[in-house]
């Protein structure tokens, strides 16, 4: 029983490490230590829910390491992918909700295992006001996300499918900072919110123009 004490410790102290050198530079150290005393860790691996539609959210996660993928349900019953949250981001629209005490009208969804710290909403307030570095962090992810989600925006409304599956591969390589996408077809159409039979139809062209090569549940990225 005491080694597994040990090793709880021990693993603990590793992810406040980890939090820390995450955070560091964006963040004052006394921050940094709240922060860790009224929080919790969180591990989770990929495609686990951690926030899912109609939820009330009472903690804002932020990412220490892996990646999320945030998705909105459409009026056609399927979703959309939004954005990825990756290391030392946060969820801009999570924490609205949470202000707000109103409904999760997103889902976020673990792309690459990870781990998150779950910080109360209720100290939100009290940190704008006492440290300046946190009223700037939720300054800066409110921009970001927002930027994304116009840039989303603009893809829905103005890139053809063809455009929208490149941008899909080219993000979602930049996440896995590899130059394989490890992605079903039918995962692709899901998250692009149309057809395997288009998505599949478009990859083979894509091939044919060399910029990929299909391979089993997996796309290697041949020209950027």
């Amino acid at each position: 029983m005491g080694k597994c004490y040990i090793c709880i410790a021990l693993l603990h102290k590793a992810m406040e490490e980890l939090f820390r050198q995450t955070y560091g530079a964006v963040l004052e150290p006394d921050l940094l230590t709240e922060i860790i005393d009224v929080s919790k860790f969180v591990q989770f691996e990929e495609g686990d829910v951690l926030i899912d539609y109609d939820q009330y959210i009472k903690t804002i996660p932020l990412l220490v390491s892996g990646a999320i993928k945030v998705l909105r349900e459409d009026y056609d019953s399927g979703e959309l992918l939004l954005y990825y949250l990756e290391r030392g981001d946060t969820c801009a629209v999570s924490m609205t909700c949470c202000m707000g005490d109103k409904k999760s009208e997103i889902k976020a969804i673990g792309e690459k295992a990870g781990i998150i710290i779950s910080v109360p909403v209720a100290k939100m307030p009290e940190w704008m006001v006492k440290y300046k570095s946190w009223m700037n962090f939720i300054f800066e992810t409110y921009h970001n996300r927002f930027n994304e989600l116009l840039n989303a925006l603009d893809t829905i409304a103005f890139m053809d499918m063809n455009d929208r599956l490149l941008n899909y591969l080219f993000e979602k390589s930049k996440i896995d900072n590899n130059h394989v996408v490890n992605k079903t077809h039918q995962d692709i159409a899901s998250e692009l919110n149309t057809s395997r039979v288009v998505v599949s139809r478009l990859l083979k062209a894509l091939e044919k123009e060399g910029r990929i090569k299909l391979n089993r549940n997996s796309i290697e990225i041949l020209l950027q």
